[in-house]
């Protein structure tokens, strides 16, 4: 019979060229299904930083809020993130992952439910969706001649409807961010499991560089989508009439943040389908990729391959030897785990170049949280430049430079093949110039312009104390917030009626129209002033303030593989696994959680104009910029350096341990020379004597 065998039992068995392996039993084809996973999941979990001001704009929101909002990603992961320990490979972990997906293009539909049941974003009383007296609210009228239909002002015209309204649009992105943490949880650690457990263990640590490299691009590819979205216009989808007036630059701009979450989440559903195909197992790898063999040919020499086979040895060892956590787990109860966890977890952290390794990168880890959060909002602020344009520069130098940190750091460790006390040297030198490149960045900046009204006090209650004379016959609202710019005199206005304009006027372009307002009685010459903030004096240092910004991410990035070898050198074999589980844990508890909180906090106390909605403190709309730079570059240095320190007693105490060690080898070898010596003075009368 053609395409069969016999068998011994007498049965045709099919020819094996029949069974033609399907693409979802090859390991390849899943390692390039989860570095597409992997790249548009982290595209999702970082796009809320990259349109956090604009978040706060729309929805009235403090920065110690918008912190806590990116930093409830991490609190539904961190909850979750242990019992990966426990389930390991008792579940079907492709399916898993597949559910995990779903659940996260879900929350980044929910992201987006706040912009569809909230009402039309009104940037001013000038709407063309109020009533036509409206267009003359923002002008200087006089009290008598003020439209007497005019809309109180904000805080005196809110309902419980308002302030339900507002809850429920906090609570329902509070509870997306919650779920876009949980869902990520089993993507990650049972994608690579999976990738180790049916690759070949030669090609197994070039398929999770493959997957590291393609992944690394998500949060640029993040601060990309922000920058192209907050380009357009936050209701995009239900335009008024007339259209509007504003443009990028001016301070009442809010971008269309919500469709990058619709976009990512789109991309995430998409390639979440290929996984409920793959098996639960597959065969394993047999063979070693063709270029790599002869890539170690060529560059390996006689001693690499000697270690090379010694680690090949490791995997077949027998299973009685690997006691550790992860090893266990799967024989134990969910309770009896949940028991045995604390204790290997305090067994752990007793390891000196553990915990300081750690303390280390808790340290990196809240700089790069605070900043990954509140950099676009402190350029837009201190530069004033666009958060398009803040976040397009984030995306393409910042990012790129960290992700090039990051390899370097581990070419130096693979190529120069560096021990502990050269990985720790490498890691205190990335953190010293990083600290040294962020000290001119005190410097590169200028104070807030003048603005008329304002304390400049943060923390004072700013009385609108206007130039005398000039505004006393006009009825100008309270909490309007529409600013004019005197760009001769360099004064801020906070609305034309605050400058004492009379009149508006709207020059129409091709490509976009602009506001100007005239006859205004506290400007020289009456005008005309243009609608918006008035620009920075020192926008020109935006550039080289990114570019010393991205440098000290690179250095401080060169420190990330260094570190790891020197957990995964300085912990028993058998904790390897749990060690790095409980770094990632710590990670997150002790910085991804808190920095951005605290981040924002400090932002908060640098504020000197707040907005007021329904009797609440709620968007800043001007901040004190010397203080903001100060303390937000202040704390970003408070980290490096407490990083550089973790870095030093390591070092201090991998020399300690080396001295021990030479100690511990000498004294033998002297005690072998004196057994040598008494035995050849013994010796020495035997001959004399014969």
């Amino acid at each position: 019979m053609v395409g069969t065998e016999d068998t011994p039992g007498g049965k045709a068995r099919p020819n094996p060229q029949d069974l033609r392996p399907s693409v979802f039993h090859s390991i390849k084809f899943f390692v390039l299904c989860h570095s597409l996973l992997q790249l548009a999941q982290l595209m999702i979990s970082g796009y809320l930083k990259s349109s956090i001001s604009t978040v706060e704009k729309r929805f009235g929101l403090s920065s110690q809020t918008s912190g806590l909002l990116a930093a409830f990603n991490e609190v539904g992961n961190t909850a979750l993130i242990v019992f990966v320990s426990y389930f390991g490979s008792r579940v079907h972990r492709p399916r898993l992952i597949g559910y995990g997906a779903i659940l996260v293009t879900l929350a980044g539909v929910l992201m987006t439910v706040p912009h569809f049941i909230s009402e039309p974003y009104h940037y001013d009383h000038t709407s063309p969706a109020d009533m036509p007296q409206d267009f003359e609210a923002s002008l200087c009228l006089p009290t008598t001649e003020a439209p007497a239909s005019a809309p109180a002002p904000s805080n005196s015209s809110c309902s419980g409807y308002t302030e339900v309204q507002h809850l429920a649009v906090v609570g329902i992105m509070f509870t997306a961010q919650t779920l876009l943490g949980v869902g990520g949880v089993p993507i990650q650690p049972f994608g690579i499991s999976y990738i180790d457990d049916f690759a070949h263990h030669s090609n197994s640590p070039l398929y999770l560089g493959v997957l590291f490299a393609v992944t690394m691009m998500g949060p640029g590819m993040a601060y990309g989508l922000g920058s192209l979205m907050l380009r357009l216009y936050v209701d995009i989808d239900r335009m008024p009439e007339g259209g509007i007036s504003l443009t990028s630059k001016d301070p009442r701009w809010v971008g269309a943040w919500w469709l990058g979450f619709l976009i990512s989440a789109g991309t995430v559903a998409l390639a979440a389908i290929p996984y409920f195909f793959f098996p639960k197992e597959m065969p394993k790898e047999k063979r070693e990729l063709r270029f790599r063999r002869k890539v170690l040919a060529v560059s390996d020499p006689p001693v690499s391959k000697g270690e090379d086979a010694s680690s090949e040895r490791s995997p077949g060892e027998s299973p009685e030897k690997k006691d550790g956590l992860a090893q266990i787990a799967p024989d134990l109860t969910v309770i009896q785990f949940i028991k045995v966890f604390p204790r290997v977890m305090l067994r752990t952290l007793r390891h000196p170049i553990f915990l300081l390794v750690v303390l280390s990168q808790v340290c990196m880890s809240s700089m790069v949280a605070g900043m990954a959060t509140f950099l676009p909002k402190f350029l837009e602020r201190q530069f004033s430049v666009t958060a398009s344009y803040a976040n397009l520069l984030i995306g393409c130098l910042t990012i790129p430079l960290a992700i090039v940190g990051i390899v370097v750091g581990g070419i130096l460790v693979k190529r120069l093949r560096l021990g502990p006390m050269h990985c720790g040297t490498l890691c205190l030198l990335g953190a010293l110039f990083c600290l040294l490149l962020s000290t001119p960045l005190f410097f590169m900046g200028c104070s807030t312009h003048q603005i008329t009204g304002i304390n400049h006090q943060p923390g004072g209650q700013p009385g609108l104390e206007l130039f005398p004379g000039c505004t006393e016959t006009c009825s100008c609202p309270s909490d309007d917030f529409n600013p004019v710019c005197d760009s001769s005199a360099r004064v801020e206005y906070l609305t034309p009626c605050h400058a004492g304009c009379a009149s508006r006027v709207v020059h129409e372009a091709p490509d976009k129209s602009q506001v100007f307002y005239t006859n205004c009685s506290c400007v020289v010459g009456g005008g005309p002033v243009p609608a918006g903030s008035c620009d920075s004096a020192c926008s020109h240092l935006v550039l080289p303030f990114m570019i010393l910004v991205s440098l000290g991410a690179a250095l401080a990035s060169v420190t990330h593989t260094p570190s790891f070898m020197l957990i995964l050198r300085g912990v028993k074999k058998e904790d390897k696994t749990l060690a790095v589980g409980i770094q990632f844990m710590l990670l997150r508890v002790l910085a991804w959680m808190p920095s951005p909180v605290i981040h924002g906090s400090a932002i908060d106390t640098t504020c000197v104009y707040w907005a007021q909605s329904c009797g609440r403190r709620a968007v800043c709309h001007y901040y004190d910029h010397d203080l903001l730079r100060n303390r937000f570059i202040g704390l970003q240095f408070f980290f490096k350096t407490g990083s550089l320190a973790c870095f030093a007693l390591i070092l201090a105490i991998l020399r300690q341990q080396d001295k021990e060690e030479g100690t511990k080898a000498t004294i033998p070898n002297s005690g072998l020379q004196q057994q040598l010596l008494a035995s050849g003075a013994k010796k020495e009368p035997e001959e004399s004597r014969v």
